[in-house]
C-alpha cells in the first residue's frame, strides 16, 4: 500500500526486454535500505525490486515489468513512454506508524488518462484530464485519484473529463512540472469509490 506522497523522482538507467521489460532506475535512496522482493511505486505502478545496489547520490535498483503492466499504463505511450533519462515519481510502500498523508493507493493502474488542458491558476497550474470510459463513473468531484503515483483531489468533473489542481510543492517536487497536454499519465481510481459505486449497482439490480 502506498499514500500518494511523491518521496522521490527516479530516472530510468536502462531498459531490457527479456520476456518482461526489465527496468534499471536510479533514485536518492540509500541502497542498503532497500530490499529484494520491497515494492516501489514507480509513476503509481506498484513494482518489486529484483536487485539493487549504489550509485553515485543514492541508489539503482532493478523491476521487471509484466506484458499487462504495460498494456495497462503510459511505460509504452507517446512522449510520456519510459526511455533512458527519464524522470518517474517514486513512492516507498507504506510502513505500520507512517502518517497517512494522501489517500489509500494500491499501485495497481486502472488505466491512462490523457492530459486534455493545462493552465496557470496563480502560481499553480489547473489540469484538465479525460478518463477512458469505463473508469470514468468513478471520479467524483472532490473525491480522490491518484495520477502518476500522485494523491489528487478532483475539483471538477464533466463528463469523462475531470479538473485537478497542482500546487507549486507539488509541481516542484514531483515530475508534474514536466507533464504537457496530450500526455497520458497513470490513473489509479479510489479504491473506496469502486466498492461504493458496486455497491450501488447491486442495490439497483436487487
Amino acid at each position: 500500500m502506498f499514500t500518494g506522497i511523491i518521496t522521490d523522482i527516479g530516472t530510468i538507467a536502462e531498459l531490457e526486454d527479456r520476456g518482461d521489460l526489465r527496468a534499471r532506475i536510479r533514485c536518492g535512496y540509500e541502497a542498503g535500505g532497500i530490499a529484494i522482493g520491497a515494492s516501489i511505486a514507480c509513476d503509481g505502478i506498484c513494482l518489486t525490486v529484483v536487485d539493487r545496489g549504489p550509485a553515485e547520490g543514492g541508489a539503482w535498483f532493478d523491476v521487471d515489468v509484466s506484458a499487462e503492466t504495460v498494456a495497462r499504463t503510459n511505460i509504452r505511450s507517446g512522449r510520456a513512454a519510459w526511455a533512458a533519462g527519464r524522470r518517474i515519481n517514486l513512492e516507498r510502500a507504506l510502513r505500520l506508524g507512517d502518517e497517512l498523508g494522501g489517500h489509500i493507493v494500491s499501485g495497481h493502474v486502472d488505466g491512462r488518462a490523457e492530459v486534455v488542458a493545462s493552465r496557470r491558476e496563480g502560481d499553480s497550474t489547473r489540469m484538465t484530464f479525460r478518463a477512458p470510459e469505463a473508469l470514468a463513473r468513478f471520479v467524483a468531484p472532490k473525491g480522490s485519484v491518484a495520477l502518476n503515483g500522485t494523491s489528487l483531489t478532483v475539483n471538477e468533473v464533466e463528463g469523462r473529463d475531470f479538473g485537478v489542481n497542482l500546487i507549486p510543492h507539488t509541481l516542484t517536487c514531483t515530475t508534474w512540472g514536466e507533464i504537457r497536454a496530450g500526455d497520458e499519465v497513470n490513473l489509479e481510481i479510489d479504491t473506496l469509490a469502486r466498492y461504493v459505486a458496486r455497491l450501488a449497482e447491486h442495490m439497483a439490480a436487487a
